[in-house]
Order: C-alpha cells, then structure tokens, then sequence
C-alpha cells in the first residue's frame, strides 16, 4: 500500500505561493494540505494555477481543500446554507477529496445529523470525496459520542487527528480502545500531531520527554494503515500537522515558538517513512 504524504499550508501564510509550493516539492512531499479564507483572492488563483501545474507534471500529486467556516452566532439552517455554499465552491476546484470541519459540539445530535445528510448529499453530486476531522468544537469532538454518528451514517470517512480526543478526554484514551476500534476503519487521511492531556500538540515531539506519547500516537497511525491493508487499500495519505502559535507553545511575553513548525512537520514525515509499515 501507498503512502502519500502532504504538507500543511497553515502556518506558512508568510510564503508566497510559488515560494511555498517550491518549498513543498524540493521538502519531498507528494500533496499539499490547504485552507483558503478566500477564493476569490490573487493569492488563492496563484496557489490554485501552482498546484494545477504541479498535477500537470505528477498527475499523483494530492490536492486536499479544507473547509473551514468562521464561528458565528446562526440558526442551523443558516450554517447549512454556508456549508453547502462552501463545499461547492470547493468542489469545483476539483480537489483529491475536501476535509470538512464539520458541525458543532453544541449542536444536537438531530442537528449534526442534518449537517451530515448535507454533507454526504454534495459530496455524491460532486463526486469529491469529503472527510469529517475528528476536532474539538465538532461533532466529531469526543471518541465516545463520535460512535452514534457512525453508526447512523456507516458510510462516513473522518480524517483522524486524534489528538483533540486526548485533549478532551483529559487522557491518552486509557480504557477507550474499543471505540477507537471502532472509529479506526472509518479514517481515510491522517494529521499526524502527537498531543497530550493538556492540550492537541507537544512543543517537541522529538525530545524525550514525549516519547511515551509518541510510541501511543504511532500504534495509533499504524492500526489505521494495518486495517486499510486489510481492505487491500491502495493508498493512504498523512499530513504531518504539527501548527504555528498558539498551536505552538510559546515563550511568555516574547511570544517566541518553542520550535520550529516546518522543521518539525518534515521531521515528522522522514520519521513516519521509515517507522511506518505499508
């Protein structure tokens, strides 16, 4: 099996297109992961001209589009509207697939689940294949109450950042290995970022400090990719997602990052290549 590894847009807003997509193709990743606030801006027709003339040279190469809307205070059926605007829009610029922040912790389940029809709904009128992002403010915000939407929709694929689930369940998921068995199948991409107890990101996950919780995240990567073995699944892809501050712990008052993000993320990718097994 395959896999395909992408680069994170988030964090490098300080490049230039053509100097960020250069950066991603000489690092040696194979796609690239991005949010665009706008699609109407120079900057997103650029980055949109890039990555059609990096596929024209590797027809392989991953496009991955997130959909990401700006909290607001709306009735439901309003930020239906919204989503479904924005997954057209980007649909239409054909991506690999779109990873959707998806609904909201403090909506209801009914609620959620109408989010999810919509979802499914463009997606098979596009044909664009969308992921749901296991993240906190989602529905998909806690192991445990993510297992009754997937038993309601069986068919839903989730770009797996478990992290968020160790963040709010204040724990590495101790006692919650039956849910994850269950949630596992349903991954389609993976955010590589170890986190913690305390929070979704480690500042190092190199220093030894981390390393018991490296070695969990790891088990957790390969149970993903032994099961779309298993499926005789040609190709997973995995974005090192390792953010900038906050995300990034920071030094007080100077706000300094404790690391460096890119390093880190193209650390994370050199590791994962020879640590993973296809």
């Amino acid at each position: 099996m395959q896999i395909k590894y992408c680069c994170t847009n988030w964090g490098s807003d300080y490049d230039k297109p053509a100097v960020f997509v250069d950066k991603v193709l000489l690092a040696g990743y194979e796609g690239i992961e991005i949010n665009f606030p706008s699609l109407s801006d120079a900057p997103t027709k650029l980055y949109l001209k890039l990555i059609a003339d990096a596929l024209n040279t590797n027809p392989d190469f991953t496009f991955i589009a997130q959909h990401i809307l700006p909290v607001q205070n709306i009735s439901i059926d309003s930020y239906i509207f919204n989503v479904k605007n924005d997954l057209f829009e980007l649909s239409a610029l054909q991506p690999s697939f779109i990873n959707a922040h998806t609904g909201s912790d403090y909506f209801s389940f009914d609620d959620n689940c109408r989010v999810i029809e919509a979802v499914l709904n463009i997606s098979q009128k596009t044909g664009i294949p969308i992921f749901h992002e296991t993240h906190r403010g989602r529905f998909s915000f806690h192991a445990a109450t993510l297992i009754p939407y997937l038993r309601k929709f069986p068919e839903m694929e989730l770009v797996g950042d478990f992290s968020h689930f160790c963040t709010v369940s204040e724990s590495m998921l101790e006692g919650q290995e039956e849910i994850l068995e269950q949630i596992i199948p349903h991954v389609a991409h993976i955010h590589a970022r170890v986190g913690h107890e305390q929070g979704p990101q480690v500042n190092d996950p190199f220093a030894p400090e981390w390393e018991n919780h490296f070695s969990i995240f790891e088990k957790w990567w390969q149970a993903i990719i032994d099961f779309k073995k298993q499926k005789n699944a040609k190709l997973i892809t995995i974005t090192p997602e390792f953010g900038p501050a906050p995300y990034m712990p920071s030094m007080p008052f100077t706000k300094e990052p404790l690391s460096n993000q890119w390093d880190i993320n193209y650390k994370m990718m050199l590791r994962l290549k020879e640590a993973l097994q296809k």
